[in-house]
């Protein structure tokens, strides 16, 4: 769900709001890729007792049952936790992921495995309904004990100043985990299964180490959660968490309310998993013996899932994250493994912007010749059919009557393709006619209709449903069971398989008369195999682990009817691989079920048997079930609420001069659903030229978003001098101080319109007023006693004021791919154009091209090629700043502060420093940039043990003004260059360091020398 990351960003995209507003009027945005709003939805809002809930009539009618289901968590979480929320909690719906990833909620771009997410500015819990009702269920349950974690943590004694919720500090696994074990309890498939496989490994880790990037803070937050409560009872989540509250330290917090130390926690949470999981080592196999190992999951690839193989056993489609920055499709030889082409590039390529990773495979046609998956293009699901020789997309079929597409299935004769459709915020079964450009609804209800299979004769389709297990009228949620539709009548039949099971993925046999399917009966997820006729269940698996997707409904196998084979994914050392099994005797199947002893592997450690006062709660529907739930229902009406103050800035000062003083605060306002933001920032001192103000305005409403800003900003420099002499008649130290000030005043609007979250256009207009003053103040020191005998400040002649207007069009395109420190893979151009008219009028022009290219893994070679320049009459005006190349982010080596006095005065060897201004400039940059202890084998993962990639360099630019020439275009203005190497660090996700070693190669009297940076590569 990846609430946390988009949580603890919300103060620092507060923080740069400002500048942004500024970026906006000014200039393009430069490069970032965009939140396109595709869809425009008409919020309604719907109060119970707790809760505003935030959606759109497409979906009322679920909108509902989720708000009941919300006060029904609220009850749950009140009575566990000990606590009632402050104020009314916001919960905004969204009928399916698509339209989440639309929010206007956060300015962060949403991926697709966020399931939802909490913010802390305006505790707004926000979410897409899920494909079923336990899939909401679960996800309103874990954001809403983020809720509550913000709003007890948020508890401070005045001591500890700040409002600011202590859970901004906490770990990952703490929040997370805290979140997984209070919405799922004790019993969970997945946790268990990554517990049992660290247990195996010897890697179970201790407690201060659970914040390592290794350690998923889901699964193993929720072990360590569930051990406590196991042990202390479940009520000790809540006093722990409110004695972090008041002690900001978690390890203090949890020493003190369980009166054990960290150190002593961790060896018993290890004792009691290894005494609970090695007994299941010597019941089951942690690999089939004859399976074939098809994708290896490795350190850098550590997910390979959803794999279909075709009908011939010969070709393999699985989704893999072998490119390290997506997951995507990959065909393969299926006898192999070894990759034949990539179909998709979902991370440098705007064509899909999601794969559906986690809940959705797709299928190939009976001759094997095509293979269809869904996808999400512009918005809009999309059935993407490939041609399996070629492996090239050969048609999309968009399907606008749903929002989603989940596993699409083709019919025996290839004429048509079934799929799951979420539409309304329920998932249903549809068929599309291939040859007809039709679609036939099959079900209309409210319940989930997931994964169908085509039965071989094409007379029924085997789907997974709640509908047999959950009672809508007190929203009592069971497990998926196999059903069957026949397609002739649409009479829906419930299959015997496992009651108090969750049983996915159905596969038909090459006959017709078996389903294959995935089912966790035991507590650990196994292939089965039905036989219709007769009822009896056949075990094909026993791993250790389990056959699982990257979730616990994800499909995890797939099979082939000519070739008799299985292919299917399953968790092992850390990580996801896909494997095979074939052969007549080991597909039918062990007519004896595995058994562990009575006990569920699925309940975590130390419990043996399910108990405890959580999980009674969450097994009685019941429980916090609102007596009233004819709720009412309003317009949505936007109104500005403060979201952020900065802490008030405020200084004093004296000096000969006399005392000053100065200050600053910035506001930051929005209404609930993000469409209207205003930001507002004053900075003043005792001297009112000094003073900065901004008001800004953005409204993202539609897809065309645009915005105004005014501001007040002042720009200051100033020469200082002394020296010994005469003053009104007598000896004296002499210093003068010369101020210069350049005022901006500003006006601007902006529109800015994406085509994809990779392409965009931005226009602007404003008017800018420019005010220059100057002063120099003089104090005189008597030579002998040093006292001040003469204070004097006076104005002196400043340039006319400029009074401009100016208007801006650009083009900006973002593919690129950001690494730790510096984007590593992808390309990013800008072309912008800025007519300026006025006091003076010129035409500004920015042509920006970056490219990334990764020949060999981790090496990426890093271009750009940059041009800034001012056209026109009044290109080279004074009073207008020149162009500096001498900045570290444009031609390292040429720092103003790196050059002596010595440079200059030496006429064989001197540097000019005019080479390095103009009204125009050209800048050229190659770097080959690599993870250094990634590289070095030091630590795991790309980047080792710490975020620091190593660079070598080489920098070239050249400025001039309009009565000059640069050297490539026949003249005599010189380009400048430097090369070198460093490095660049990543310092907790805040900022990038950087150190370069660089040599100014055209400045004769200055060799190598260090450069510090703090901003990331280009």
């Amino acid at each position: 769900m990846n609430s946390i990351r988009i949580f603890r960003l919300a103060f620092i995209l507060a923080l740069i709001s400002l500048s942004l507003f500024l970026s906006t009027s000014l200039e393009a945005q430069y490069f970032g890729r965009n939140k396109v709003q595709y869809e425009r939805f008409n919020f309604k809002v719907l109060k119970t007792k707790h809760f505003d809930v935030y959606f759109y009539p497409e979906f009322q009618a679920e909108a509902q049952r989720a708000a009941i289901l919300a006060e029904r968590w609220y009850q749950r979480l009140s009575r566990i936790l000990g606590h009632e929320l402050r104020g009314r909690q916001p919960l905004i719906l969204y009928a399916c992921s698509v339209h989440f990833q639309q929010t206007t909620t956060t300015p962060e771009i949403i991926g697709e495995g966020t399931g939802g997410f909490t913010e802390i500015l305006k505790r707004r819990v926000v979410l897409p309904l899920g494909a079923s009702l336990a899939e909401t269920d679960h996800v309103i349950g874990h954001e809403l004990v983020h809720a509550f974690q913000f709003d007890i943590t948020a508890q401070r004694t005045p001591q500890q100043g700040t409002a600011e919720p202590a859970a901004l500090r906490l770990p990952l696994w703490f929040l997370e985990g805290m979140c997984e074990y209070l919405s799922l309890g004790p019993i969970d498939a997945q946790t268990a299964m990554w517990m049992r496989d660290a247990a195996r490994r010897k890697e179970l880790p201790p407690i201060k180490k659970l914040d390592n990037p290794r350690y998923f803070p889901y699964r193993y937050g929720h072990a360590l959660w569930a051990y406590i409560a196991g042990r202390w009872g479940d009520e000790v989540v809540g006093r722990i968490l409110k004695s972090v509250g008041r002690m900001g330290d978690y390890e203090k917090a949890m020493e003190r309310v369980l009166g054990v130390s960290i150190k002593k926690l961790s060896e018993d949470w290890h004792k009691a998993m290894e005494q609970a999981y090695e007994p299941v080592l010597a019941s089951t196999r942690v690999r089939e013996a004859s399976s074939q190992v098809l994708f290896e999951g490795t350190e850098e690839n550590p997910y390979n899932v959803c794999p279909v193989i075709s009908p011939d056993g010969r070709r393999l489609v699985t989704l893999s994250s072998r490119d390290l920055f997506s997951l995507d499709l990959y065909l393969a030889d299926a006898e192999t493994g070894r990759i034949k082409t990539r179909l998709t590039r979902t991370a440098t390529s705007p064509e899909f912007e999601n794969l559906q990773f986690t809940r959705s495979s797709g299928a190939w046609d009976a001759k094997g010749k095509k293979f269809v998956f869904a996808a999400i293009s512009k918005g809009k699901p999309v059935l993407s059919i490939v041609e399996a020789e070629s492996g090239k997309i050969t048609d999309e079929i968009m399907i606008p009557q749903v929002d989603e597409i989940i596993n699409p299935a083709w019919s025996p004769d290839g004429q048509k393709i079934v799929f799951s459709g979420q539409k309304g915020g329920v998932t249903d079964l549809y068929i599309y006619d291939l040859n007809k450009a039709s679609l036939k609804q099959l079900t209309s209800d409210p319940f989930g209709d997931l994964q169908p299979a085509w039965s071989p004769d094409g007379q029924k389709i085997a789907f997974i449903t709640d509908r047999f297990t959950t009672d809508l009228s007190i929203l009592d949620i069971g497990e998926y069971q196999l059903a069957l539709i026949d397609l002739n009548s649409g009479e829906i039949t419930r299959l015997p398989v496992f009651e108090r099971a969750k049983n996915i993925n159905p596969q038909w046999s090459s006959d017709g008369r078996s389903l294959y399917f995935v089912s966790d009966q035991s507590g650990k997820p196994d292939i089965y195999r039905l036989e219709l006729a007769s009822g009896k269940i056949y075990q094909i698996t026993n791993l250790y682990t389990g056959v699982s997707g990257i979730t616990d409904v994800s499909p995890a196998f797939s099979y082939a009817p000519e070739a008799r084979k299985i292919v299917f994914s399953a968790y092992e050392n850390g990580r996801y691989s896909v494997f095979a099994i074939s052969g007549s005797e080991i597909l039918e199947g062990q007519a004896e079920l595995a058994r562990f002893e009575g006990r569920n592997l699925a309940l975590l450690p130390p419990r043996e048997q399910p108990g405890g006062s959580l999980l009674g709660l969450l097994r009685n529907p019941l429980f916090g079930f609102p007596e009233e739930t004819d709720f009412p229902i309003s317009d949505y009406q936007p109104k500005l609420t403060l979201d952020y103050v900065s802490p008030p800035q405020l200084a004093f000062g004296v000096d000969r001069y006399g005392t000053y003083s100065g200050g600053g605060v910035t506001l930051f306002w929005s209404d609930m659903l993000g469409y209207h933001t205003v930001a507002t920032m004053v900075q003043s001192t005792s001297r009112i030229q000094d003073a900065a103000a901004l008001v800004g305005y953005q409204n993202t409403r539609k897809r065309l978003n645009w915005g105004v800003v005014g501001y007040r900003i002042p720009y200051v420099t100033g020469y200082y001098s002394s020296n010994l002499g005469y003053f009104l008649g007598q000896p004296a130290y002499i210093e003068q101080d010369e101020l210069y000030w350049q005022i901006n005043y500003d006006l601007a609007g902006y529109i800015t319109y994406p085509f994809n979250q990779m392409r965009r256009v931005e226009f602007s207009a404003g008017v800018r007023y420019i005010d220059f003053y100057h002063e120099i103040v003089t104090n005189a020191y008597d030579y002998f006693s040093g006292n001040l005998f003469y204070h004097d400040s006076y104005e002196l002649p400043s340039p006319d004021s400029l009074a401009m207007g100016y208007v801006s069009a650009a083009m900006v395109y973002d593919s690129a791919i950001f690494g730790a420190t510096a984007p590593v893979i992808g390309q990013s151009y800008l072309l912008e154009v800025m007519p300026t008219i006025g006091s003076i009028t010129y035409t500004s022009i920015l042509a920006d091209y970056r490219r990334y290219i990764m020949p060999v893994k981790p090496f990426t070679l890093a271009m750009r090629i940059l041009h800034y320049g001012r056209y026109g009459g009044g290109a080279d005006d004074d009073r207008l700043w020149p162009l500096y190349l001498g900045y570290e982010t444009l031609v390292r080596g040429y720092n103003y502060s790196s050059f002596t006095y010595g440079e200059f005065t030496n006429p064989a060897e001197s540097f000019d420093f005019n080479r390095l201004f103009g009204s125009k400039m050209m800048v050229a940059n190659f770097e080959l940039r690599f993870p250094l202890f990634g590289v070095l084998k030091i630590g795991r993962g790309f980047y080792g043990i710490l975020p620091v990639d190593f660079f070598t360099f080489f920098d070239a630019g050249v400025a001039w003004y309009g009565y000059e020439k640069p050297s490539f275009l026949g003249g005599d203005k010189k380009p400048v260059a430097s090369t070198g190497v460093g490095v660049r660090m990543n310092v907790m996700g805040y900022f990038v360091f950087g150190i370069n070693y660089v040599h100014p190669l055209s400045r004769p009297q200055k060799g190598w020398y260090f450069q510090f940076t703090i901003s990331p590569g280009f």
